[in-house]
């Protein structure tokens, strides 16, 4: 291989801002595309004209895309066979035409749907929920509970913290899609917002306990149902027994409490083992995306 070829002074400072001004024009069409004025096909037909937008990735146009986030994207062109580094002049005829097809505006008559995730405490639910919640199109519906938060909990985030008589008066005026007591607390899904959600097209993640699992499964017999499971029993209890924020009594009730929770995944729809964050939550992007 020869040598690269050496530039003046004028020649870098041209391609230099060359350079920059295709980072401005890609960052501008990223940024249409995130507001909903362009869509996929807007912008493969714009890169038939424009060089700077030719060169884009078409993992990082993906990406660009509200409620996409970068999990979903890789998980999208991996079905579609498009490399991770393919870019937008590189996609053949077919190519180009299943990505814009997988991003056609959906009917918006078309009800979202509900995915419940569960599995014994510990296990990392919450954790999972906080990575779909970061990288995919899933609103994730936040609980309310009568417990205090944690030192790195925030109210409308991690849970509605509410108090007892404020969960009471949302039991009478049914509120709750679903409500349960666990190790001396209540938690509760609100109803408004998952209903709200779905009307509008959104697939909802619900984060709740099993026996709210079983209660939204009553109610709403097409909700998918998925259960984690921790890598093996002894992890669990280490975790378990690792929380510095339950008192030994409490660390013993939800170990005798997580050996019955195991047994009821064969109720669930899916079942999902915590190996690892990132590829849990790619897994199940992917299964809701063919359920």
């Amino acid at each position: 291989m020869g040598a690269p070829p050496q530039l003046s002074p004028e020649e870098r400072a041209r391609a230099l801002a060359k350079a920059k001004q295709s980072r401005i024009i890609r960052a501008d069409v990223k940024s249409r595309v995130k507001s909903g004025e362009l869509s996929i096909t807007d912008v493969l037909e714009l890169a038939k004209r424009d060089d700077a937008i030719a060169k884009m990735r078409v993992l990082e146009l993906v990406e660009s895309i509200a409620g996409v986030g970068k999990i979903r994207a890789k998980v999208l062109l991996e079905k579609l066979e498009i490399s991770l580094t393919r870019r937008l002049q590189g996609l053949g005829s077919r190519q180009a035409k299943a990505l814009a097809e997988e991003f056609l505006v959906p009917s918006p008559l078309k009800r979202g749907r509900l995915v419940v995730l569960s599995g014994p405490g510990g296990v990392g639910k919450s954790t999972v929920a906080h990575e779909l919640r970061r990288s995919s199109p899933f609103h994730v519906s936040v609980s309310a509970t009568t417990r205090s938060p944690r030192f790195n909990e925030r109210e409308g985030v991690d849970y509605h913290f509410l108090s007892d008589e404020e969960f009471d008066r949302c039991i009478k005026d049914d509120e709750f899609l679903e409500w349960a007591s666990f190790a001396g607390n209540r938690y509760g899904t609100p109803k408004k917002a998952v209903e709200d959600a779905l009307r509008s097209g959104k697939s909802v993640l619900l984060e709740i306990e099993i026996s709210g699992a079983k209660q939204v499964k009553a109610k709403m017999p097409d909700a998918l149902l998925v259960f984690l499971e921790p890598p093996t029993w002894e992890e669990l209890v280490s975790r378990l027994e690792g929380r510095g924020t339950d008192s030994p009594e409490r660390r013993a009730a939800r170990l005798a409490l997580a050996q019955e929770e195991m047994a009821e995944a064969p109720f669930f729809d899916k079942v999902l083992v915590n190996q690892q964050v990132e590829q849990v939550a790619a897994t199940l992007i992917e299964w809701i995306s063919a359920n």
